[in-house]
């Protein structure tokens, strides 16, 4: 090939999704056929980028990926300026652009999540060319209306519910069902109306034991002597989220490296106890009800498998977007699902931000409007 081809890097970081793959076809496809491009993709995420580990991404290597769940390329959840080499943390930063520059690249594209924004965001500050896609199944991603990966997690949470309420009724059993995320509800709320939870439990709304137990209880005076209780793995009581929100707030106001070293040491410590809500919940329901109770964490289920229609189709659109803003020199951006269309948005503000599910969000008042327990 000749050394004056436009050539171009892409990665994916962060935990895997469905959609990953069709992203990274979309992109090295457009790229190729429409831009006359060379792809080449970085293993494991950033590790890869700072080890200059990669493949050429051809028409070959892209052929049969668009329904393969998971990536191709692997993935990390490495920092760019805090990566573990050996025993020590050392900022491969200057190493990274080293790469870029020995690879001729024109442009990166890192594909991943909220974590993966803001590692794009250093990157671009270090001078590079910089294309971020939004992939996470909790939708959490600022300034796109969703992200790819999401649809196929939201199908298969809502799966698992309506198969758990066969069991949960027929042995008159409360059943708590463990779904991702950690600070935003999307996947629990939307999975949760969709499977028809009797209870919906989001990070974004404190619960009560008491509210909890007494939408049960309404439930099995009205003859439903079963209930599903559908809990994201970051909702909270209203104790647990005070102790959270103190610790955060301690890291906030932290003025030394030493305050803040020991306030977000406090934080891990707070994070730790709260490990166990669903089972927590599930115990103390029993102990309130009277009906047994169990727990079935969903995990790493959500996200794995093929990727659904829509996820495909998102993936595929937004990575030609990509594709196509390189061409046009335009860097430094998220390339957002906004309507029907693929929109840049600058990195400065995506990357830290977090989209939470509004209080007035119309889902909630439609969960609200089926007599959905929120817990409050």
């Amino acid at each position: 090939m000749s050394s004056k081809r436009r050539r171009i890097g892409v990665l994916t970081a962060g935990g895997d999704s469905p959609g990953l793959n069709a992203a990274i076809r979309g992109l090295g496809k457009a790229a190729i056929g429409r831009h006359g491009m060379e792809v080449i993709g970085f293993r494991d995420g950033i590790r890869g980028l700072a080890e200059n580990r990669h493949i050429p991404l051809d028409s070959t290597a892209l052929s049969g990926i668009l329904t393969v769940g998971g990536t191709i390329l692997g993935t990390s959840r490495d920092k760019p300026h805090k990566m573990r080499v050996g025993d020590e943390v050392v900022d491969m930063v200057p190493t990274i652009v080293e790469n870029y520059e020995k690879d001729r690249l024109e442009a990166l594209v890192c594909i991943g999540g909220g974590g993966t924004a803001k590692n794009a965001q250093r990157l671009a500050k270090a001078g590079l060319n910089i294309i971020h896609l939004p992939k996470t199944i909790d939708n959490d991603i600022a300034h796109t209306d969703t992200s790819f990966g999401f649809s196929t997690a939201l199908g298969i949470a809502t799966d698992a519910i309506d198969r758990l309420h066969s069991t949960a009724h027929s042995h008159h059993r409360i059943i708590v069902v463990e779904i991702m995320g950690h600070k935003a509800g999307w996947l629990a709320l939307g999975s949760g109306i969709a499977g028809g939870a009797d209870i919906i439990l989001l990070p974004e709304i404190p619960y009560t034991l008491e509210s909890v137990a007494a939408s049960i209880q309404a439930r099995a005076a009205r003859g439903h002597s079963f209930s599903v209780v559908a809990i994201a793995e970051g909702a909270r009581d209203l104790v647990r989220s005070a102790d959270l929100a103190a610790a955060e707030t301690l890291v906030k106001g932290a003025g030394t490296p030493e305050a803040k070293a020991a306030a977000r040491t406090h934080l891990q410590t707070v994070l730790a106890s709260h490990r166990s809500n669903a089972f927590d919940l599930a115990e103390a329901l029993e102990q309130a009800t009277g009906l047994e109770s169990r727990v079935t964490v969903l995990g790493y289920v959500q996200r794995g498998g093929t990727p659904d229609a829509q996820d495909r189709l998102l993936g595929t659109l937004l990575g030609g977007a990509g594709a196509d803003l390189i061409a046009e020199g335009t860097f430094g951006v998220t390339v957002a699902s906004q309507g029907q269309a693929a929109v840049p948005v600058p990195l400065s503000e995506v990357a830290g931000n977090l989209k939470t599910v509004p209080l007035d969000h119309p889902w909630i008042a439609a969960a609200r409007a089926v007599g959905t327990g929120l817990g409050d």
